[in-house]
């Protein structure tokens, strides 16, 4: 139990609800702010151009003396992707285990972070003390080694983070839970437990990888070609499945994408993936073997396979194109809302002369528990209160279906929203309070600067183009010196729209010369007059409304005296 009577406990998360991914939550424990993951969200189809989303941290920022730590339940990116972005504005130590540590900081340096890091290696032994809290860990069953799941001892009992887990009773002892010590937190009181959602709508138990080893090894077997097998780079448990099935069938193993190198390489320097030397070859020693001999373990530069086996199946890609005769396995899950990527993707492959193993055959599980193993840990943890996280909304309303089964009431149950603040005082619950929360847009290497407006736009010019007008005046004289030119891009094809153009550059002749006339006119006038008139025009004409961006530019005569 915590070394004092704590007053009040307040619990929020800045992302991870509603959402999958940028998983951020905050256990405020009287004075003292824990953040519990920083990770980032890749973004959904409408984020024209962004690269990758993170939570709003303006409470943070305007709290940072309070903040105590940082701790990591596990090294994926939605759970690690947004510290590097945290710690520059935020000087506060970050614990998690030593490939967490070790993912955290090439995170860091992938993502040129100029400042320093106070990278402290924990395990789940490892009891960090403070003046309101004592903070425990116990191990947890994940795709990633050295995943665990958070405790938080206070007077009024303890508040419990899982993490991302699942309970696979055929797990090697790398990936074994704790389930002796999560009955003993249990049996100690947990006041409430914050758990992971992504399976809640799963009935069932989640299939056991032992499955999928099964299935890997009959598919490396029956390949009489090439294997190009797909992943995502920080699944080292499907990472090491392809190499066991490798060994199994004397094949010889290539590694293709950056950041699959970068993770495989701090994983097999650790020894969290076991590989024998001689089965690793360079992918330019890949000719020098017959195509039964290769297996090409690959993914995208974001940690995702379906963008390179689409270069691969459009022989786009600059080290491995599809061949005739090649077996594709996606041994990795989709993500959700990717689904109608995976079937074009299916189909190009098939169209490359490929056969792909995927849909219904089990070389791919979930790494996250379903609907009996989400019971079991709330039977294990018996929480006063529940919350279910990460996940979204239909997952998180699954998963308070699945607690109230467990026999926690509705009324101890709780949904919560980004931004809002869960307070515990005296036994009860209560939420009201909100928080600055939201999305972070980051577009190369603008952080925040691409907003709603900008997105507008961009959505703008994907759907009916631009149409640039440019008009310059003499205003002394009152006319135009040059132009109307009128320039199109995503709009119509010019050559098969002379007659378009030519009307909509008369009409814009007209708007200009009726609004120089006048005894007054200013610029911002005349734009709004080209806007709103030309737009009318066109969407009579095309029932088409493109960016209109007119450009007036001015010139000067000079008066000559001899």
């Amino acid at each position: 139990m915590s070394k004092r009577k704590n007053e009040t406990i307040k619990l929020i998360a800045l992302g991870g609800v509603g959402e999958l991914g940028k998983n951020m939550y905050l256990v405020e424990i009287d004075e003292d702010i824990f953040i519990v993951d920083a990770g980032l969200m890749f973004p959904e189809n409408e984020m024209l151009g962004i690269d990758i989303v993170i939570p709003e941290i303006t409470y943070l920022q305007a709290n940072k003396e309070r903040i105590k730590a940082v701790l990591l339940t596990h090294g994926h990116e939605d759970h690690i992707g947004a510290l590097s972005y945290v710690l520059k504005s935020i000087d506060v130590p970050v614990y998690g285990t030593r490939l967490t540590v070790a993912l955290a900081e090439a995170k860091l340096k992938e993502q040129e972070f100029e400042g320093t890091a106070d990278f402290r290696e924990i395990n789940s032994n490892t009891v960090l003390s403070f003046d309101t809290t004592e903070i425990s860990f116990f191990k947890t069953n994940h795709s990633i080694p050295d995943s665990v799941g958070i405790c938080f001892q206070t007077s009024q009992g303890s508040i419990v983070h899982t993490g991302d887990f699942k309970f696979d009773q055929a797990a090697p002892d790398l990936y074994k839970p704790e389930i002796g010590k999560m009955a003993t937190i249990g049996d100690a009181g947990v006041l409430c437990l914050m758990s992971d959602s992504m399976e809640a709508e799963k009935p069932g138990y989640t299939t056991s990888e032992a499955i999928v080893v099964n299935q890997m090894n009959d598919v490396f077997y029956n390949a009489h070609g090439r294997i190009i097998a797909a992943c995502f780079a920080s699944d080292l448990n499907r990472i090491q499945h392809v190499f066991d099935a490798a060994s199994m069938t004397k094949r010889k193993v290539a590694v293709v994408g950056k950041s699959l190198q970068r993770v495989f390489d701090i994983a097999l320097r650790l020894g969290y993936v076991q590989v024998d030397d001689d089965i690793i070859i360079p992918l330019s020693d890949v000719k020098k073997y017959s195509d039964e001999q290769i297996v090409v373990l690959t993914t995208g530069d974001q940690g995702e396979p379906l963008e390179a086996l689409q270069k691969m199946a459009k022989q786009a890609h600059k080290h491995v194109n599809i061949q005739s005769g090649d077996t594709v396995i996606f041994a990795a899950s989709p993500l959700r809302g990717s689904e109608l990527l995976l079937s074009k993707t299916v189909d190009m492959l098939y169209r490359a002369g490929a056969n792909v193993i995927s849909g219904r055959q089990t070389v791919k599980v979930s790494s996250h528990g379903s609907q009996e193993e989400l019971k079991l840990m709330i039977n294990l943890m018996k929480p006063k209160f529940f919350i279910p996280v990460h996940g979204e909304f239909k997952m998180l309303k699954a998963h308070a279906k699945v607690a109230k089964t467990c026999g926690i009431p509705d009324d101890r149950i709780y949904i919560a929203e980004k931004g809002e603040v869960i307070e515990i005082k005296d036994g009860k619950l209560q939420a009201g309070a909100r928080v600055p929360a939201g999305n972070v847009l980051i577009d190369g290497i603008g952080v925040g600067d691409v907003g709603n407006i900008v997105l507008r736009d961009r959505r703008l010019l994907s759907q009916d183009g631009i149409l640039i007008v440019v008009v310059t005046l003499n205003k002394s004289e009152k006319k135009i010196a040059a132009g109307p030119e009128i320039i199109s891009r995503g709009f119509v094809y010019v050559r098969e729209s002379e007659k378009l153009m030519e009307e909509s550059t008369a009409k814009v002749r007209d708007i200009v010369e009726k609004s120089i006339s006048r005894d007054a006119f200013d610029w911002t006038t005349l734009k709004q007059e080209m806007r709103d008139q030309l737009n009318q025009f066109l969407y009579e004409k095309t029932k088409r409304r493109p960016m209109i961006l007119p450009i007036i530019m001015e010139v000067k005569t000079k008066n000559i005296s001899m």
